[in-house]
């Protein structure tokens, strides 16, 4: 009888012993990643949008976003973000270069137009002969705050950042390292001010900005901050 029958499955599934088996199947929750949000599926793209895209722009491969060498351009969330935690993993290979867009309009250079949070093979012999400069590191708010260099993974092992805007603050975290700590508060020159616009926004989208060589991305996941 159905009624005899949903009543055996909800007594069975009410059962300690299948309880605990259940519980054993389920992923361990974690108190650390409380209040995020996916910003990708694994599966598509759905939630983004591909400006001035090059070539192939971006595409999903093994639950990754990838930034293949014949594509690029920026990839926005459609959402906008104010404050907020970003994590997310990534990985390169010799002369790579990428960049994660914070608070960054649909239109314009967005490190400039918004701010870039650098993604560079710092060490790669192309941008030792540059040489590049601390802003221009990895971790760094690109061309404006520096970051400690040394503590990227080269060579296609994940990297984890944790980009943390609060206001006039913007942390970066690589690998468990605080790179940088930019207060935005601190710049006052006119002359940088009217080059990055960017400093002074208060919300935008969250951007892959792509530079024509593989970079792949993973576990992107945000907590908006009140």
């Amino acid at each position: 009888m159905p009624g005899a029958a949903r009543a055996n499955e909800t007594e069975a599934l009410s059962h300690p012993c299948r309880r605990r088996f259940l519980a054993c199947l389920a992923p361990p929750l974690s108190s650390g990643e409380s209040g995020f949000a996916p910003l990708f599926s694994g599966r598509d793209l759905e939630g983004w949008i591909l400006k001035g895209g090059r070539g192939r722009g971006y595409i999903v491969e093994d639950g990754a976003i990838v930034c293949p060498a014949d594509g690029g351009g920026n990839l926005f969330t459609v959402k906008q973000y104010a404050d907020f935690i970003l994590r997310l993993e990534w990985r390169l290979w010799d002369g790579g270069n990428n960049g994660v867009g914070i608070r960054a309009p649909l239109a314009g250079d967005v490190a400039y137009s918004g701010m870039e949070i650098q993604i560079l093979d710092d060490e790669a012999e192309v941008y030792q002969r540059m040489p590049i400069k601390p802003t221009q590191y990895t971790g760094s708010v690109y061309d404006v705050f520096p970051a400690k260099p040394g503590h990227a993974r080269r060579n296609g092992i994940w990297n984890q950042y944790e980009i943390t805007a609060r206001g006039r603050r913007v942390t970066v975290v690589l690998n468990s390292v605080m790179v940088c700590d930019a207060r935005l508060d601190t710049i006052t020159d006119p002359a940088v001010l009217k080059r990055h616009p960017g400093l002074l926004n208060k919300a935008g989208h969250i951007g892959l900005l792509g530079h024509g060589t593989r970079v792949e991305f993973r576990h992107l996941r945000i907590k908006e901050l009140a």
